[in-house]
């Protein structure tokens, strides 16, 4: 069973976990952070040999999904054609690249993933397993 309002730390160590677990599989090295839906990290995981730049943006890649409501990608695509950079938003943390997704269950956000270190699809594949692993 899931937490209604917001993830829980259980939650979100399972969410790394798998997340990590994704990563080990095609042998590559993640950042991978949990917030809630107000955007306050709850739990982050640097693997071994990810990049330092990785953790920044994972972090952001959870906090933009969850404040925003939507996927980094989707937030990139809309920043594109409407023309509008994230410095439009006046929050340093807000990202367009892909590989954050809003943690929504039964409609409600109750957090966010961000994973960061692969291609920004790659990233998404893994947020999304993720996701699927602790709520479906």
């Amino acid at each position: 069973m899931y937490s209604i309002n917001k993830v829980s730390s259980k939650e979100a160590q399972q969410l790394i976990e798998t997340a990590v677990s994704e990563a080990e599989k095609i042998n590559k090295s993640i950042s991978v952070a949990i917030c809630g839906p107000e955007g306050e990290l709850i739990s982050f995981l640097r693997m071994d040999g990810a990049s330092p730049a990785a953790s920044r943006i994972a972090q952001n890649k959870a906090y933009t999904s969850a404040c925003d409501r939507k996927s980094t990608r989707e937030m990139g695509e809309f920043m594109q054609g409407k023309n509008r950079p994230a410095a439009y938003w006046g929050d340093e943390k807000i990202t367009g690249f892909g590989g954050g997704l809003a943690i929504i269950i039964g409609g409600k956000i109750i957090g966010g993933i961000g994973v960061s270190g692969l291609s920004e699809e790659e990233d998404e594949h893994i947020a999304n397993a993720a996701i699927k692993s602790v709520y479906l």
